[in-house]
């Protein structure tokens, strides 16, 4: 690796071998400071080096300097105590999300900066940056061209941010916490989630009942069948994805509602909230039924589906309601029926049998509260994305409201009781 000195040795000027800009770097004030010189030509690059030497050294004389603890100190206390903290409440994906994001972007913009220049403007700027396509980003080379990451990868790169500059102020490396929240988004449009309207969840389970009659292939009906049941269950229940992937049939059981006498099902729900509770609708019971009574293969994710003779056994108490995964084929389902986005241009997944859940709930008249607590979620949350664009949820005999005119005849019988004519 090249490397020069200058200002009788206190400056150093190298370049790294992967790389054509020239650094920079010095010890002063008890740290070492770095910097690229952005320059190819190594004139050029001492000239900016012994610039900016002289700068910091400017700094120094009048106290501007910033020292002490740098992001990089921080982010690896930061990713020790949250591995630790969190360990059996958060998922090992989760916390690898926070760690991703510093290795790949926070690290190599705010790695070297101590932690008392990390301020709002700097966080802003950092918005900016990665907003901005990159000098050195070639199309041919990366075979596509440059892309902005979307505004939510940006906010959750700004979430890990904060969360390290916590982890400094509780070690006491900084004062005061700056402002993170992003000063050009004030106010965020009401987007609903995506979801089937009641005329579009019957169109999709008519099509994964005709796809469970008639499957494309012999070897796929158990799946397609278990897929029909999959919808049925989840548009009755509002389970999320994560939860209903955990189910066993050990936790559902089959009970008769006191309030309106139907047969519903009680579900010990386990996922992204811990241990909870969940009341289905009636429609819900039939399916489960159907899954209880139907054999399932011995390994229903093998090939001997191509084989004659297959092993089946009905399931058991500890077994999966849902063994298998069924993505590929209900997502061609949608396709084929032409649901898969909505009319904002969204993908629905499984989730929005979920989402469906929830309105259809609301639009029939059911207490918020009540639907926020049977779905393990907050009114809050039901009130943001649900709600807001349901059109039912709008009382007319509350908005539509009039104050009643007095008519000429009133007007007239008024002037004679009085004697004279009203003001106007």
């Amino acid at each position: 690796m090249p490397t020069h000195k200058l200002m009788g040795g206190k400056l150093n000027l190298y370049k790294r071998e992967d790389s054509r800009f020239w650094q920079c770097s010095t010890f002063l004030e008890g740290r070492n400071h770095r910097t690229s010189t952005k320059e190819e030509s190594l004139a050029h690059a001492k000239e900016f080096a012994e610039d900016w030497y002289l700068e910091l050294r400017a700094k120094a004389r009048v106290g501007e300097l910033k020292t002490g603890k740098t992001f990089a100190q921080a982010a690896t206390v930061f990713e020790k105590e949250y591995e630790a903290s969190t360990r059996g409440h958060r998922s090992p994906k989760w916390v690898q999300g926070h760690k991703d994001r510093i290795r790949l972007h926070l690290m190599p913009y705010f790695g070297n900066k101590v932690l008392s220049g990390i301020t709002e403007g700097a966080i802003q700027e950092y918005r900016v940056h990665r907003m901005t396509e990159p000098e050195d980003w070639n199309e041919e080379k990366q075979g596509r061209p440059w892309k902005p990451p979307a505004r939510n990868t940006i906010h959750n790169e700004v979430v890990t941010l904060s969360m390290v500059l916590k982890t400094a102020k509780r070690h006491g490396w900084l004062e005061t916490l700056p402002d993170t929240s992003d000063p050009y988004r004030r106010q965020s449009k009401v987007e609903h989630r995506p979801w089937f309207t009641p005329k579009e969840y019957k169109q999709l389970y008519e099509a994964t009942r005709q796809n469970a009659a008639e499957p494309k292939k012999k070897r796929y009906k158990w799946h397609a069948e278990q897929l029909h049941d999959f919808v049925l269950f989840m548009a009755n229940t509002g389970l999320r994805p994560d939860e209903i992937k955990q189910l066993e049939f050990r936790d559902v059981e089959i009970v008769t509602d006191e309030w309106s006498g139907d047969r519903i099902l009680e579900i010990e729900v386990r996922g992204k909230r811990g241990v909870g509770y969940c009341k289905s609708m009636p429609g819900a019971v039939l399916p489960f039924e159907r899954l209880r009574d139907r054999e399932r293969p011995v390994d229903p994710d093998s090939d001997e589906g191509d084989k004659d003779e297959v092993r089946t056994a009905p399931p058991e108490p500890t077994d999966l309601l849902f063994p298998s995964e069924y993505q590929k084929m209900f997502n061609r389902v949608l396709t084929d029926a032409k649901l898969k986005f909505d009319r904002n241009g969204k993908a629905r997944t499984a989730y929005s049998l979920r989402h469906s859940y929830i309105c259809f709930r609301l639009l029939e008249g059911a207490d918020i509260y009540q639907v926020a607590k049977n779905c393990r979620t907050s009114v809050e949350m039901i009130e943001k994305h649900y709600a807001a664009h349901l059109k039912d949820m709008i009382d007319t005999s509350l908005v539509n409201v009039r104050r009643e005119r007095a008519t000429r005849r009133d007007q007239d019988k008024q002037q004679d009781d009085s004697g004279r004519r009203p003001e106007a």
